[in-house]
């Protein structure tokens, strides 16, 4: 199998690349998803909330570190909050042109977990049937969460729920092709996933860790896409 090579001719180590480009969100959050505890689940849903947005990542991570300052992070505590408390939470964080319809998406979610689950992250999942009908639960907790949303949400939940299985992320497949990991033109996202996971599994890593890798990935793959945008944009004016 004829793999692409990364810049310098060699495919970089996995743990490497996590020591390079950083793991999951959670963790540069200080969300710790290890123990399943349900804080820290909801912490890290409503910061796939606000990243599942078409803003900068970095806008996203601020807005949700304000969340965490006002102390307002699980459904209750969004709900208890209101309206207008939360727009000005999103307005700090610079969310302020999606602020209103923020506001609004993030009551309506937390409202149908309260009235649909009793406020439970873990019993959505322990209702749902499999992978596919944890996604759409997830979906249908409001209009505004789509399925980048609910990806970036199941990403880091897979290998500590068992029925978080979202399919590997574009960005990571791209980047996983550049750098060596997967052959070019490789289609099959079920089978690049399963590669991906075989060789984590085989530098002595955990199945709740990959997403450490995955993540790293994205990073890899939001990096380069940059650069082909950086690349075309000077052509177009050079």
């Amino acid at each position: 199998m004829e793999h692409a090579a990364n810049a310098d001719g060699r495919t970089p180590d996995p743990l490497a690349l996590v020591a390079e480009r950083g793991g999951g969100y959670a963790a540069m959050l200080g969300i710790d998803l290890a123990g399943l505890s349900p804080d820290a689940v909801h912490q890290w849903f409503l910061a796939a909330e606000l990243y599942g947005a078409r803003i900068p990542e970095s806008v996203a991570t601020r807005t949700w570190r304000e969340f965490k300052r006002d102390g307002v992070l699980l459904p209750q505590q969004l709900v208890e909050a209101g309206w207008d408390r939360l727009v000005a939470i999103l307005d700090r964080g610079g969310y302020v042109r999606y602020d209103y319809k923020t506001a609004t998406k993030l009551l309506d979610v937390s409202r149908a977990l309260l009235d649909g689950y009793g406020g439970s992250l873990a019993a959505l999942h322990a209702a749902a049937a499999d992978a596919a009908d944890l996604e759409r639960r997830i979906m249908a907790l409001g209009k505004g969460i789509g399925r980048v949303t609910s990806e970036i949400f199941l990403r880091e939940m897979r290998g500590k729920w068992e029925k978080a299985d979202p399919p590997l992320a574009p960005l990571a497949l791209m980047a996983a092709q550049a750098l060596g990991y997967l052959p070019n033109g490789m289609g099959d996202e079920r089978e690049a996933l399963l590669q991906l996971q075989r060789l984590w599994a085989e530098r002595g890593m955990t199945a709740d860790g990959f997403a450490d890798f995955e993540s790293a990935l994205v990073r890899e793959g939001l990096m380069r896409r940059r650069g082909e945008m950086r690349h075309h944009s000077h052509g177009a004016h050079g």
